[in-house]
């Protein structure tokens, strides 16, 4: 099955235009991003009723399909030649050792990817190290300590507030943006804009089963290494995260949190996108359509910052962080699918460092 096997509704061009601006920079921020997973959780603890919520959403791409078959054939012929485009499972070897397994994640909720590839379960039964990105994030308590250690990452200066960076009507925008998801604005109006971004980019299914307490895919595997005894290793600590976050501009987080508010429910059309190019191992084509679905430049919105900081440089702390590990073999490591694909992924810095790497699905 493709990522446009699905029958979805159509999109108007102008509004693929706008999805390819700071709305998607924002989703991407959620998919590398564990720290800003676990705020939702951790400041809406309600623990609300989450039972069979379903998402919704369209993909965009099928509709891209309809209105300019041209642009797609162009973004997906980029996403084939970037290395290590197919595939979320792959294989580690190095001789001597048992394999080790490399697990592509999305940090959410949904049952499907919660599923796991065929090959996955057993490989994880079989594995007695567990590497995930972050160990905190079994512990609530101890997550929200590292956050709140450390307020000069997360929250404005100098009692300031959103409201004094707001351009004229952006602040009843902001608020009815936030109302619309059930937070009050003055509940996160010192925090820094990426801070409430991490509740906007959120579709509504995604941000009420985290409040219930559902666990997201690499905390779920964190649980299941620790309930089965397992050893469990985190490659970054959620302050690390939060310090790759607040090292990009503040004007690049402020835009990207207006135009988002400005999609409303559209935010579900570009979640079930990348589900859909996800589930079909079609990671590669992730970023291409988030930079190139409308006719602006990546450089336009910060796109280069942004892979640098929270995806390039990342890459390397944990190909570094996870080599002493895997050489011992018989792990099985779970990061953000993102971290995977292109010549300064995780799977060809791995390469760089000895083993050998193979798609395993």
């Amino acid at each position: 099955m493709t990522a446009f096997a699905r029958p979805e509704r159509n999109l108007p061009r102008h509004l693929l235009v706008r999805l390819a601006d700071g709305a998607l920079w924002l989703v991407a921020l959620l998919h590398v991003l564990l720290a800003a997973c676990l705020v939702v959780a951790l400041v809406f603890v309600s623990k609300a009723d989450a039972t069979e919520v379903e998402c919704g959403g369209a993909n965009v791409l099928t509709a891209l399909a309809k209105s300019d078959p041209t642009k797609l054939a162009a973004l997906e012929a980029e996403a084939a030649a970037v290395p290590n485009s197919k595939g979320i499972f792959w294989k580690i070897e190095k001789d001597g050792v048992p394999p080790s397994w490399l697990l592509g994640t999305m940090h959410v909720t949904d049952p499907r990817v919660l599923a796991l590839p065929l090959e996955a379960p057993a490989a994880f039964e079989a594995a007695s190290t567990v590497i995930v990105e972050s160990d905190e994030i079994i512990d609530e308590k101890k997550s929200a300590a590292a956050i709140l250690m450390r307020p000069d990452l997360t929250m404005l200066p100098d009692n300031k507030t959103i409201a004094d960076f707001l351009k004229p009507g952006e602040r009843e925008q902001l608020e009815a943006g936030l109302k619309a998801r059930g937070i009050p604005l003055t509940l996160v109006s010192r925090m820094k804009p990426w801070m409430i971004a991490s509740f906007v980019a959120l579709p509504a299914c995604e941000m009420t089963r985290k409040a219930a307490g559902a666990s997201f895919l690499d905390k779920k595997i964190a649980e299941d290494a620790v309930s089965q005894g397992k050893t469990l290793k985190g490659l970054e600590t959620l302050v690390e995260q939060l310090a790759a976050m607040d090292s990009l501009p503040t004007e690049l987080h402020l835009r990207a949190l207006i135009e988002t508010l400005a999609l409303g429910k559209t935010i579900d059309d570009v979640f079930a996108t990348m589900t859909d190019l996800y589930l079909a191992g079609d990671t590669g084509m992730i970023m291409p359509m988030m930079k190139a679905v409308s006719d602006k430049s990546a450089e336009d919105f910060g796109y280069a910052d942004f892979e640098q900081r929270i995806i390039v440089d990342r890459n390397k702390t944990m190909a570094t962080r996870a080599a002493p590990i895997l050489k011992d073999g018989g792990a099985f490591m779970a990061v953000g699918a993102l971290h995977l694909p292109g010549k300064e992924g995780l799977l060809e810095l791995l390469r760089a460092q000895g083993f050998t790497v193979t798609r395993a699905n």
